[in-house]
């Protein structure tokens, strides 16, 4: 019988984490570093990269800082090369960088609105499941690929059209890119949060409306570091070595309830 902790180590693996420099990203960086991956941090602030670096290295864990915004392929090859120089070939990609749109009507939403939150949200998505599918297939590598989708894939808000949008379509690439990279080794999947209280809404969040919206939400609560760290873990791990093209729903609850 393989031991639960054998099943989730990912000693040896290299991942890189874009977003990493708050909220979700930080957090999943994190996991993957106490559970024996080199972490590969990525965002535009350098400085908060580097003082997560710093804390992973002071727990015995591996990482380096990489500055780039993931919209610039160039600045994601270069981020990729650099995980390479001190890792090696990238294993684990976590794709959570990601912005919020502001809470605008639909008919409201202005072609550059519309354009910036599909760029991040989906577009970057892509392109660099794209870079790290192929630097692992060039190096004969099985892997795993993590998109972070949300809660409003499947259900939609006043407010949301363009992040909803965006965030459904990375629930259907993610399909897309599982059924066509399985067969050498290449997992991917998505996990959908709720709502978790970041930088992007905090404001939001722990006002009334958010009042409002944590009744709605079956367990009552919003999410808390480490309630998405299971699902990170599974699927980034030989624990879900035969899992792909799913979604894991970690949302207390809240999308059986959306109206």
């Amino acid at each position: 019988m393989t031991k639960a902790a054998k099943m989730f180590d990912l000693s040896g693996r290299v991942a890189l984490v874009t977003g990493a420099s708050s909220g979700l990203g930080r957090q999943f960086a994190r996991a993957l570093a106490d559970n024996g991956a080199a972490v590969v941090l990525v965002a535009r602030r350098v400085d908060r990269l580097v003082e997560l670096k710093k804390e992973i290295e002071a727990a015995g864990g591996r990482a380096i800082s990489v500055e780039a915004d993931v919209t610039d392929r160039a600045a994601v090859a270069r981020a990729f090369d650099a995980a390479e120089k001190a890792f090696g070939t990238v294993t684990i990609l976590v794709n959570n960088a990601g912005i919020a749109q502001s809470a605008t009507r639909a008919v409201e939403v202005t072609p550059e609105e519309w354009r910036k939150v599909l760029g991040l949200d989906l577009d970057a998505v892509f392109h660099n499941a794209q870079e790290a599918a192929r630097r692992m297939l060039a190096a004969g590598k099985k892997g795993a690929i993590v998109n972070i989708a949300s809660v409003l894939a499947f259900g939609v808000q006043k407010g949301t059209a363009a992040y909803a949008v965006a965030k459904a379509a990375v629930v259907q690439v993610t399909k897309a890119l599982a059924v066509e990279l399985a067969f050498k080794g290449v997992r991917v999947n998505a996990i959908a949060p709720g709502w978790f209280i970041t930088e992007i809404n905090d404001k939001y969040l722990m006002g009334e409306a958010g009042e409002k919206l944590k009744r709605q939400i079956p367990m009552g609560r919003f999410g808390e570091d480490g309630d998405l760290d299971g699902a990170l873990l599974l699927l980034a791990s030989d624990a879900g070595s035969y899992i792909t093209g799913s979604t894991i729903v970690a949302d207390g609850g809240q999308v059986m309830v959306i109206a």
